[in-house]
């Protein structure tokens, strides 16, 4: 689960990154997505590491919901009853909902997402469009925002807990009030960092 988690907090950040190129125009930003392309050309094919990247997440992702559905059938399992009486904790409240059914909501965004800005088959400007008039056209639409706010707040929630849970695992967390912030900042990092695109799309400010 740890290994996993870090490995899609790197691409996270990665992604982040180049997503902000948008702000440098059109062509920085598809010069960018050429790049995805081609780097490590002519040592190895076009586009030979970008789809190793992406086998490497698809399989992060894939270990990563498998750990979490074995780690909760572990638990299940070493305590087949309920207690009669239980406190209400953060680990048996919000969390709960929010590592739970915002994977769901992030698994279908994402999905989505791809369809939409990657493959170009749900986006108005089409697959032929280049990916900088992809981003525009898409998230000119408000509902697609509005769809895409809410899983990456969903991500940003989800990461937090993610990072404070592997620092316990790791047995990092004890007394380390600073780790809790530094799960908090840099999950609010990237929130921020992704949404400052598609809102400054909607405003005008990126056209």
């Amino acid at each position: 689960m740890a290994v996993t988690g870090a490995i899609l907090v790197l691409f996270l950040v990665g992604h982040m990154v180049g997503n902000l190129k948008t702000f440098a125009g059109p062509e920085a930003f598809n010069g960018y997505a050429l790049w995805l392309r081609e780097v490590g050309y002519p040592l190895v094919p076009k586009r030979g590491l970008l789809t190793l990247i992406e086998v490497v997440l698809l399989a992060a992702i894939v270990l990563h919901i498998w750990s979490a559905v074995a780690l909760y059938r572990r638990a299940a399992a070493a305590r087949p009853v309920r207690y009669a009486a239980r406190r209400r904790s953060q680990a048996g409240g919000y969390v709960v909902h929010i590592m739970r059914w915002g994977g769901v909501t992030i698994a279908l965004f994402v999905v989505y997402h791809l369809l939409d800005l990657t493959f170009g088959v749900a986006n108005p400007a089409g697959v032929a469009a280049t990916p900088y008039t992809r981003m525009i056209e898409g998230f000119s639409r408000w509902y697609v925002t509005l769809f895409y706010a809410i899983a990456v707040i969903m991500v940003g929630l989800h990461l937090r807990h993610g990072l404070w849970s592997a620092f316990q695992t790791l047995g990092l967390a004890r007394g380390r009030q600073g780790l809790k912030v530094s799960a908090a900042l840099l999950s609010a990092v990237l929130v921020v960092g992704f949404l400052s695109v598609p809102f400054a799309i909607m405003i005008g400010v990126v056209k």
